[in-house]
């Protein structure tokens, strides 16, 4: 049998599961893992993955090229699923509905496991209730410069808000630069409502730590830690504790005791060191269903906030406008308010002096203090660098007055896959040195094509 044809049969808990390509490397830069290896690490920690997903759809990020190259989402269960693989239909804010895996069992996680899946992605609901999340999930997210001792800080004023409104937060490193908080609630909230509460708690925390913490949605108004109250949308997960990150340490989202995040380094859980570490101090989170919680504190703190002018914080993109939310631009594009209405008066003036009166009725445009140059669009993270130290070499004047956090490097979510958008703030930069807008380098944006095709059409009704 040839390596591509290998086949290793696993037997779990009276199920079998075959892990096609065993030899199949993962990771290959700084340590050596193949696809067997993480299935093994996997079942070595199984009760503690199981806590986080048992029960719940979950999204199948798929990793089928290894770790050092492109994932995409799979919300859709495959058909060839084993008999024994539950799914549950969940419907989306788009109105779509898709039946999704759900994984109760080590048989389970070592089949998706063996699909490419390095992380694990549930929602955050129970398949007896799926409008109603039993989990708040708070994402600390540091900006590009911030060290890891500030996302510690941030960590442990959330706690402080936490208690202080009846709640126990269950910490744990993202596998990456921050750090996840997970709330248990009783299932009585609605999404829209379990965001609201996020929200208030992540202005609660940046009012106790102006300095280091930021609830501001757009990335050029943001500083320190980002509290990432739009995890608690519909249809978005973040990865659970003992998931695998692509790292090239093949580092894990450890589950921590409060105790342990002012000392802990993310550095040391790997699926090299997790599986010890399970096997002698157990999962710090195994009580984590019995602290179930209520919201109502973090909603009165909401409604506190509504009463003194904060309104709704903006929802990721592809959701639809609400109502109370604010407009949803960048603060850089946004138009002047003042910008004035033609009346009937003034365009009739303009037809009998329309080249005058034209340029006059153009809103003068506000001189934006966060301009920003889109760099690189591409589906290939590395590609997208790349096209970043190209225009710093072609603009090594205006590269060299760039703060840390002034190059911003959005992860995008297409339909089923992520691609890279660098861009850079040149608000440090004099004006007679900004370079203009060029084109994207490289400039590949999958998701273009749909939006150009969904623009209306100006003049033309739609055939029925």
């Amino acid at each position: 049998m040839s390596a591509d044809e290998a086949v290793e049969i696993l037997s779990i808990d009276g199920r079998e599961v075959r892990v096609t390509h065993p030899a199949k490397l993962y990771f290959s830069k700084q340590v050596q893992v193949t696809k067997l290896d993480l299935v093994r690490y996997y079942l070595a920690v199984a009760p503690g993955a199981l806590q986080g997903i048992r029960d719940r759809p979950i999204v199948l990020k798929r990793f089928v090229n290894g770790a050092e190259a492109e994932p995409f989402y799979q919300k859709r269960a495959p058909s060839d699923h084993p008999a024994w693989i539950r799914t549950v239909t969940l419907s989306f804010p788009s109105g779509r509905t898709a039946e999704e895996i759900v994984v109760d069992d080590a048989a389970g996680l070592a089949w998706i496991v063996n699909l490419g899946c390095m992380e694990l992605h549930p929602h955050p609901v129970r398949t007896s209730d799926l409008d109603h999340p039993d989990e708040l999930r708070i994402d600390l997210d540091p900006i590009p410069g911030v060290g890891w001792n500030d996302v510690r800080r941030v960590a442990m004023e959330v706690r402080a808000v936490l208690e202080e409104t009846g709640l126990q937060g269950w910490p744990k490193t993202s596998g990456s630069r921050g750090m996840h908080i997970n709330v248990r609630i009783h299932p009585r909230w609605s999404f829209t409502e379990v965001r609201r509460a996020a929200l208030a708690l992540s202005r609660a925390v940046e009012r106790r730590a102006p300095a280091l913490a930021s609830s501001k949605w757009w990335k050029e108004e943001r500083h320190g830690v980002f509290l990432d109250y739009n995890q608690n949308a519909k249809d978005r997960t973040t990865a659970a504790a003992y998931s695998v990150r692509p790292l090239p340490d093949a580092r894990v989202s450890a589950p921590l005791a409060w105790d342990e995040v002012l000392a802990c380094d993310p550095a040391e859980f790997t699926i090299f060191t997790v599986p010890e570490r399970f096997a002698k101090k157990g999962d710090p989170h195994a009580a984590m269903d019995e602290a179930a919680g209520s919201l109502e504190a973090l909603l009165d703190l909401a409604a506190q906030d509504e009463a003194a002018g904060l309104g709704d914080a903006p929802w990721p993109p592809h959701f639809r406008k609400m109502e109370s939310e604010g407009t949803r631009v960048a603060p850089s594009r946004a138009k002047t308010a003042a910008k004035s209405t033609r009346t009937k008066a003034s365009e009739k003036k303009a037809a009998a002096s329309e080249d005058d009166e034209v340029d006059a009725a153009k809103p003068k445009a506000r001189r934006s203090t966060m301009p920003l140059l889109v760099i690189a669009n591409s589906t290939n993270k590395q590609e997208a660098q790349a096209g970043l130290e190209r225009w710093r070499e072609k603009h090594p004047e205006a590269a060299k007055l760039l703060a840390v956090d002034d190059v911003l490097v959005d992860s995008m979510r297409g339909s089923s896959s992520t691609w890279t958008r660098i861009r850079v703030n040149l608000r440090h930069i004099p004006e007679d040195l900004r370079p203009p807008q060029e084109t994207p380098d490289p400039d590949d944006d999958p998701t273009r094509k749909w939006r150009e095709g969904s623009k209306p059409t100006r003049g033309k009704k739609k055939a029925p």
